[in-house]
Formats: structure tokens, sequence, C-alpha cells
């Protein structure tokens, strides 16, 4: 973890999931995320306290377990506060939501990990109730209610509304709960005026155009995939496996709720946009084009 200071009272720390950090006096500052397990919360501690800081609040930008896995740690630690929105807050006071969500039932024990099953928190509502110089924007599209946040500094946390070219190129698939959301969240995007952008899996960059402009054809992409695999009758599942053996991705538990998912958001997106429908044949939900 490496701590990078972008404005007068931003920083953010480099991560696997970055961390960002808002200086509300001299000796307090506020977390945005806290990476993905305890391991990167007590690692985020020994920076704040190397730094002579106290950590006052800490700001979920929404409740997957790889951006608060360190929220326990740190609250049990220093008794701070944590603030998420809406949705956002229940699961991330009850973390089993993620994988019973994402499975669709009671999750199997393999997805009952550090990935998707974080530690329970105890969360405030987000309101009226963040710092001078903090304020938060709705990102609809990759979680429920999921939240940006903007400095005094102007400087922009986007949370996991952008993906890498990195991750992209690699795994083509990123989650997204509700592809429409996600996409008028790429417009949205592009009337930022920020002086730096900090998405959750990115490097800091003083331009999201590319990026925006990336994930949006790579949504485009996929979406058109889906509609091409139902032109002959499919079952969810067969256009699970046909979209893995296109991008040549291995199945595991894991892989299987967050793909899989993802792939039914694109469904009901297209069947909302009138290009696919469904029907039921001998105890089958069967897609195909409308």
């Amino acid at each position: 973890m490496e701590l990078v200071k972008v404005g007068e009272k931003t920083y953010y720390i480099k991560n696997a999931t970055n961390i960002g950090i808002y200086k509300i006096d001299d000796g307090n500052v506020y977390l945005i995320d806290t990476g993905n397990d305890k391991d990167a919360g007590k690692k985020i501690l020994k920076i704040i306290d190397e730094q002579g800081w106290n950590v006052k609040g800490i700001i979920t930008t929404h409740s997957n377990a790889d951006h608060i896995g360190g929220n326990k740690v740190i609250q049990d630690r220093t008794n701070c506060a944590i603030y998420a929105y809406n949705i956002e807050k229940s699961f991330t006071e009850f973390p089993i939501l993620e994988s019973s969500f994402l499975y669709g039932g009671y999750p199997f024990k393999d997805i009952r990990n550090k990935f998707l099953l974080a530690k329970e928190s105890v969360v405030t509502p987000i309101k009226n109730n963040l710092p001078n110089g903090l304020e938060y924007f709705a990102l609809k599209g990759h979680f429920f209610d999921m939240i940006g946040v903007k400095t005094s500094d102007n400087v922009y946390f986007l949370a996991d509304s952008l993906f890498s070219e990195e991750t992209i190129t690699k795994y083509h698939l990123f989650f997204i709960y509700d592809v429409r959301g996600f996409l008028n969240t790429l417009d949205y995007l592009k009337t930022l005026n920020g002086e730096m952008y900090i998405p959750s899996h990115c490097e800091a960059t003083r331009d999201i155009s590319y990026l925006i402009e990336l994930n949006r054809s790579k949504v485009n992409e996929i979406m058109n995939k889906i509609y091409m695999i139902c032109k002959n009758e499919m079952t969810f599942e067969e256009i699970l496996k046909c979209i893995f053996d296109e991008y040549n991705l291995i199945m595991n538990g894991n892989q299987y709720v967050l793909v899989g998912s993802t792939i039914k958001s694109y469904l009901s997106y297209l069947a909302d946009e009138n290009k696919l429908c469904y029907e039921f044949k001998d105890n089958k939900m069967i897609w195909k084009q409308l």
C-alpha cells in the first residue's frame, strides 16, 4: 500500500481497491472504503498511525466485500462511524446478503468466503451528515445504491463505476446489477469537471473520457453477444456457458454467481428493450430473440 497526496486535504492509498482519505482537520480523517479484508484494514491503520491521524469515519461507496472488508477491524480499534447509503447500509450491516443475493438462495459453503462475505459492522445511514468538504452522489449500475464521493479539492472517488483497461482485457465481464443504470452513469461521468478522478480499481487520472468509452464499448459488445447467442432458443445455463467459452473464462463458485448474476442483468435489460423474450417449455425458461 502506498499513500499518495492528491489535494490539500485529499489522499488515497494505492491498493487493489483504492482507499480514499480526507483530512477534516489536522488530526482526524475520513476513509472512503476499507479494502477486501481485515489485513487490508490493519495496513490502512498502520499508515494512518504513521501520519499521526485518527479515523473519525468511514464512507462506504457500496457494500461489496472488497470495499468493506476492513470495516470491522478499523471500527473496533477506533470506534469510528461507518456511513452507507440506502440498501448499501443493509448489505454492509449484514454481509450475508451479498452472497445470498448473488446466488438467489442460501449460499453454499464455497461462496461463503471473504471474497463475497465481509464481517458485520455498525452502520449509520448517509443523509446530510457528512463533514464539510465531502459530498456524495449516486453512481447507479454496478450495485444497488452505490455512491461516489467528491472532496473540497475537486477530487472524485468513483467507486466501481469504471473498470480498468487491464481488467476489461483480461476478464471482459465486470459485475453489473443494472445495465441501464450503468450506462446512464457513464453519461453522467462525462459531465464531471474534476481535478482528479480515482476509480476503485484503476490508476488515478485527470481524464476519464477514454475509460468511459472503453467501458461502454465492452457493455455493448457483451450485450450484442448475448443477443446473437439467443438467435437460437437457449436456457440461462446455456447462455452462461457460451459466454464463458467465448471469453475463455474458467468456471468456479465465485465466477458462477458473479458472472451469472451479471448475465441475468443483461437478459433483463434486453427484455426491457424488447430485443429478447422468454417462455417456458418442458419446465425450462427459454430465452430467444423477439
